[in-house]
């Protein structure tokens, strides 16, 4: 009895250390259940609350009162970094914390390639598929205004890359492409808006290079002449459709892309156009052809008059 009243401080502390580290393990140690190998997506704007009652019905953290007081107190509260993160393997609370304040995601950039011809609205599909963050309309409302402007290539993206940085860095490859040409296109005697337009044009109507540049003679001659440029392409941007051979009730839709009814360019791109087809709407080539048509056997066919063209279409639209 001597023995326990002589040590009975000693008792207590142990008593109150052991119960110490079982809270602590508690309330900061991973859920029995965390779900391994797990993708979590932070929404932007989300409040702390939020994340943390994300974070508990997911089974990544076990507790949401003490991550947010966690946040708090280390003064990361409002510097939650949104986006996808992948947990590959149970993680107390305080790295969980600081992985959303740091923004480690745990998963390597995203490696993202839009094609030569693709509008904003085929860009808008493939970003939302690879980064579920970014709805396909949040995307259109940034990116759309500069349609033809987003130059198709292959970037790398952060998955807490938001729209208006993709659109940010597709403009900035544009601008860096076409600064290149800055001399050229002044000496074609065209803004650098008729040659994106123009480029837009090509790009969906041609596929080889010389093609391209046939095409962009021919549409140029019949720009001079005052013709209509009766580009089929228009239609697919119209309608919103990957195939665009036009019937007779598309050849009358109401619409300023119209090349059918309206003469002169359409208002704006129907794609985004890549560099050889921005070249080719710079330098043409030199051609009386006014008609073209892709045959059935994949080859493009041009004509000086239209009587020639109908000869065409009979022979090679079969």
């Amino acid at each position: 009895m001597d023995f326990f009243k002589k040590h009975i401080r000693w008792v207590f502390a142990f008593a109150f250390t052991m119960l110490f580290v079982g809270s602590f393990q508690v309330l900061f140690s991973s859920p029995a259940d965390f779900p391994a190998g797990s993708m979590i997506n932070i929404p932007h704007g989300a409040s702390v609350p939020e994340i943390a009652q994300q974070l508990a019905d997911a089974h990544i953290i076990a507790h949401p009162v003490p991550f947010q007081l966690l946040l708090r107190a280390s003064g990361r509260s409002t510097r939650v970094q949104a986006g996808a993160y992948l947990f590959n393997s149970p993680e107390n609370l305080f790295t969980v914390a600081y992985r959303l304040a740091a923004g480690a995601y745990g998963i390597p950039p995203i490696r993202l390639t839009f094609p030569e011809g693709e509008t904003a609205r085929g860009a808008a599909a493939r970003i939302t598929q690879a980064l579920p963050n970014i709805s396909e309309s949040e995307f259109l409302s940034v990116a759309q205004p500069y349609e033809g402007y987003l130059f198709p290539d292959t970037y790398l993206f952060s998955p807490s890359s938001d729209a208006e940085f993709i659109v940010r860095q597709m403009r900035a490859n544009f601008n860096a492409k076409t600064v290149l040409l800055t001399d050229d296109i002044i000496a074609s005697g065209h803004s650098l808006s008729e040659i994106v337009i123009m480029a837009s044009l090509i790009e969906r109507e041609a596929r080889a290079v010389a093609d391209r540049r046939m095409i962009a003679g021919i549409l140029w001659n019949r720009l001079k002449l005052g013709m209509p440029l009766q580009v089929d392409a228009v239609f697919g941007y119209i309608f919103n459709r990957n195939t665009y051979p036009p019937s007779l009730a598309d050849l009358k839709v109401d619409s300023p892309y119209n090349t059918y009814l309206h003469t002169g360019l359409p208002p704006g791109p129907i794609a985004n156009p890549g560099i050889e087809s921005l070249q080719a709407a710079i330098s043409p080539a030199k051609t009386d052809y006014l008609y073209y048509l892709t045959g059935s056997d994949d080859l493009m066919h041009y004509a000086t008059t239209y009587v020639a063209h109908q000869a065409n279409r009979a022979k090679y639209l079969q």
